[in-house]
């Protein structure tokens, strides 16, 4: 199992010093948030990729719908150039909460849903080198020599992960063309006995090689024992990270800083 933290707001500089502490601390990833407006999650994790030399880099999560998906590939395949090879995308439909912004985006489930497909389809044929796609919702064509060839990312495959709502149908037919599931369950059953039910469908289905699956919560950063012991069925039911998450207080409010420092500096629950 690798271990990242999600970092839950403060400014740029902030954020950026939080990824260089917790490349030090042995974190394996570090990954931002997203958000309609606010510190951009490209530039900071360009920034990020300057100031580390291993941890990986991505988003938790980007709102594909909602974005244009060429120019997404751009951002990712841009970080991975700068990061020599460790960028993961995270994508999902976007949250629609009473605490989110409203700028106008197609806020139809189903829609999003259809969109969130040809996104993805459409990034991998970028990242490819390939110039052409043609879909209901995205049409992309680009004659120039050169511009596939040079946006090109260093990795063979870029991880890329997606929300998947289990045990949906058409949610888990999605995930298995991805790299990696970000799962979310029914209310009450967010449980390794879940995750073990998850994986397990996932493997019957034909699940890829180095597919990763991702559980998140809270630990301890006093008592390294609990927090491992916390982890550990977590691991043992598949899951492949774990990422340490701080969403409870006020977003960049004084406490929530300290406890992201806190939690950082205390290292990974292994």
């Amino acid at each position: 199992m690798r271990f990242g933290v999600i970092l839950p707001g403060g400014t740029a500089r902030e954020q950026l010093e939080q990824a260089v502490s917790a490349e030090a601390a042995g974190w394996d990833g570090v990954f931002v948030w997203e958000a309609a407006y606010g510190v951009d999650a490209w530039g900071l994790l360009s920034a990020m990729a300057a100031r580390t030399s291993r941890i990986r880099l991505g988003t938790m999560l980007t709102p594909l719908p909602w974005r244009r998906p060429w120019k997404v590939a751009s951002q990712v395949a841009t970080l991975d150039q700068l990061s020599d090879g460790r960028a993961t995308l995270a994508v999902g439909l976007g949250a629609t909460d009473a605490e989110m912004p409203r700028t106008g985006e197609e806020l139809d489930l189903r829609t999003r849903a259809a969109m969130l497909d040809e996104g993805i389809d459409l990034i991998r044929e970028l990242w490819a080198g390939r110039s052409q796609y043609h879909g209901v919702y995205y049409d992309y064509s680009c004659e120039r020599d050169g511009l596939a060839e040079v946006g090109r990312p260093v990795q063979e495959r870029i991880p890329l992960w997606v929300v998947g709502a289990w045990p949906r149908p058409k949610s888990m037919r999605r995930v298995l063309r991805c790299d990696g599931v970000l799962p979310q369950f029914q209310p009450g059953a967010d449980t390794p006995e879940e995750m073990r039910v998850l994986r397990t469908w996932l493997t019957e289905h034909g699940m890829a090689p180095g597919f990763d699956v991702i559980a998140e919560g809270e630990t301890p950063p006093d008592d390294r024992e609990a927090a491992a012991q916390q982890v550990a069925p977590w691991a043992d039911a598949g899951a492949t990270w774990w990422l340490e998450t701080r969403w409870d207080l006020p977003h960049h409010s004084p406490e929530r800083m300290h406890q992201v420092r806190t939690r950082i500096e205390a290292g990974p629950p292994r």
